[in-house]
């Protein structure tokens, strides 16, 4: 039976992609912070879900990731679903910070742990969610959108390191466009995924080992147009 874990799997992507896995033969191990939607989980799955309740940015995090890995008996797959991010026309420095606190701080922390765990056993999977946002910068959430950049960039610098090492790990960047959850915020949303549909089709580029996948399909589209969309007239939007 394959292993995973998911941190960051109380709600939203993360919660239901845990729920596919278990439909798939996984044993999954969940992490978030709220330790009551955890539990629940748990309740519907007693003996395939192990849950360990923890605060992404504190710092007994790794010592209680390796707890979970040792509960599960082994660790196949590896997804950070965990995230923050709030419009900040204001510059709040204390939303930028809460932002890159757990975006960058924390997401190195986590998945630097993960690939470890992988490298040492010569094998694994990588995941992690980051976004379209991670595209270009943005005047209602600064911190968020370079965050995102540097989830990108640091997951693009994994799968360079295993490719110069010869290792048998995976690293994949999963970059959603606007997804229904709690986390999809502002006006101006469009080609907007269900959950179900956003977590099916993760599964699908995890079995598959994709490298970058944008969810859904035709993000792709928009990821182009960001990229060669001039400066000048981007600043304008």
């Amino acid at each position: 039976m394959k292993k995973a874990i998911i941190v960051g799997a109380s709600s939203g992507i993360g919660r239901q992609l845990a729920l596919v896995l278990l439909t798939k033969g996984y044993r999954v191990g969940v992490t978030a912070r709220r330790a009551s939607l955890l539990a629940t989980l748990k309740s519907q799955h007693p003996e395939a879900i192990v849950a360990k309740a923890f605060d992404c940015t504190q710092t007994d995090t790794l010592v209680i990731l390796e707890q979970l890995a040792l509960e599960l008996r082994g660790m196949d797959l590896f997804v950070f679903c965990a995230g923050t991010g709030d419009l900040n026309a204001t510059l709040s420095s204390a939303i930028e910070n809460r932002t890159n606190q757990l975006n960058v701080m924390a997401f190195t922390t986590i998945v630097g742990w993960a690939f470890r765990y992988f490298e040492t056993r010569q094998q694994g999977h990588l995941v992690a969610i980051s976004s379209i946002a991670g595209f270009r910068g943005n005047r209602m959430a600064p911190a968020y959108n370079a965050s995102k950049a540097y989830q990108i960039n640091y997951l693009e610098g994994l799968r360079q390191k295993t490719a110069s090492a010869k290792l048998n790990i995976t690293v994949s960047d999963i970059r959603p466009g606007f997804v229904a959850t709690a986390m999809a915020k502002g006006d101006g949303q469009f080609w907007v995924a269900t959950i179900e549909k956003a977590a099916l089709q993760i599964f699908n580029h995890i079995r598959r080992k994709s490298e970058a996948a944008y969810i859904t399909k035709r993000w792709r589209i928009i990821a182009i147009l960001l990229k060669f969309l001039p400066n000048w007239l981007y600043k304008r939007l």
